[in-house]
């Protein structure tokens, strides 16, 4: 094998691998049961699958619009008019992508310049600080607020700059299970008004929330929609997270910018699923009781630990539960984590994983997007420890 001899600086210097996938290779290694990574291991909706089939066989293979196929973006359209009674034009204002994850990169290279600042709240979801720093910007880390990961709505408008750009936000909130509140939506509308910040909404859980509460999507607030990127995912709705299959909604000057960099990183994505999404989703139920799903699992999973060691962390949203270990081990998390991988054979994240500086606070996340058989073994394990 010949070696690169050139000279070659890395643009991202203190990043290695993801811990998602360091945590799945161990516990594939290991034989671990795998609650770290955030999948479900159940199946997909065999209507839907059937749908797909469907198109594919009547030809649905080639190149769809770069924005994404009408009838999906007409779908979207009518699904957040009747769930957040806010309006979006299927032609300008949507656009289909390849999974959040690349929404969220295209809408951060489409704003941030060299010198921007952009605002990020931990732990915070991996891919934001990295995306931000690719694209010249400087990251600045406002830190939620123990033990409930809230705003410090005291700290956030010290960190606000000339050079400030963006601020991203994640509700329901990876990897806590933590949700924003109408007045946490009202205050950074507040804080934003008449200033040329934009906002990044992730908030691909918005079906996973629970107890009743209310998802408050960025589309319900017209002052700060109007200056906002909102990301959604199918692969998280639809239990299919390797489709990556998600979208974008943005008034039609923002758009026009994120579209100018999605045409050249994936230009389009899959064509038959994407009209197998159209069908899918002009019917309520497939998605309108996703929360009492998920609650149920994360009910289970926390009744079924209950009597073991380790503390149950209020997890109000996504498919997240922290345990909390301090009666446990004084180990650091990462330690910890591995621990139980090599000794008990169950894999976790650590939350410090998704600090800058690795902040410690004895908790580790674990993924309850499984099926019972899963839950009952994990809890069984944990309850031994």
């Amino acid at each position: 094998m010949l070696d690169f001899e050139g000279r070659l600086s890395t643009k991202l210097p203190n990043v290695g691998t993801s811990i998602f996938a360091v945590m799945s290779k161990m516990a594939n290694e290991h034989n671990a049961i795998n609650l770290s990574q955030g999948f479900p291991d159940f199946p997909v909706s065999a209507e839907l699958i059937e749908l797909i089939h469907h198109y594919m066989k009547n030809g649905y293979n080639q190149y769809a619009p770069m924005p994404g196929v009408p009838a999906l973006r007409a779908q979207i359209v009518k699904k957040v008019k009747d769930i957040y009674g806010a309006e979006y034009n299927a032609d300008s204002e949507i656009t289909v992508t390849a999974g959040a994850t690349q929404a969220i990169y295209t809408a951060i290279s489409a704003i941030i310049r060299d010198e921007d600042e952009a605002i990020i709240f931990e732990p915070a979801y991996d891919s934001y600080a990295p995306s931000i720093r690719l694209n010249g910007g400087t990251v600045k880390y406002a830190r939620l607020l123990l033990p409930d990961y809230s705003i410090d709505w005291d700290e956030l408008p010290r960190l606000i700059t000339h050079r400030t750009k963006l601020i991203i936000i994640n509700t329901p909130h990876n990897p806590t299970g933590s949700v924003l509140k109408s007045s946490d939506i009202l205050q950074l509308e507040a804080l934003t008004k008449e200033t040329d910040i934009i906002v990044i909404s992730d908030e691909v859980y918005e079906h996973l929330i629970f107890d009743n509460l209310q998802h408050e999507s960025v589309c319900k607030y017209p002052e700060l929609a109007r200056r906002s990127f909102v990301i959604a995912s199918f692969g998280k709705t639809f239990h299919a997270t390797g489709w990556k299959m998600g979208y974008v909604l943005a008034p039609e000057k923002l758009m026009n910018e994120f579209r100018k960099v999605h045409q050249f990183n994936v230009f389009t994505v899959n064509t038959p699923i994407q009209y197998a999404i159209a069908d899918f989703i002009s019917k309520k139920k497939n998605y309108n009781k996703l929360h009492s799903f998920y609650e149920q699992k994360r009910d289970y999973f926390a009744d079924k630990i209950r009597t073991s060691r380790f503390r149950i962390v209020p997890c109000f949203g996504t498919y997240f539960q922290l345990l909390d270990y301090r009666d446990i081990s004084d180990k650091p998390e990462m330690e910890f984590a591995k621990e139980l991988i090599k000794k008990f054979g169950i894999a976790s994240i650590p939350v410090s994983s998704f600090y800058h500086d690795g902040m410690e606070s004895k908790r580790l996340r674990f993924c309850f997007a499984k099926q019972k058989e899963t839950l009952n073994k994990a809890a069984e394990i944990l309850c031994k420890i």
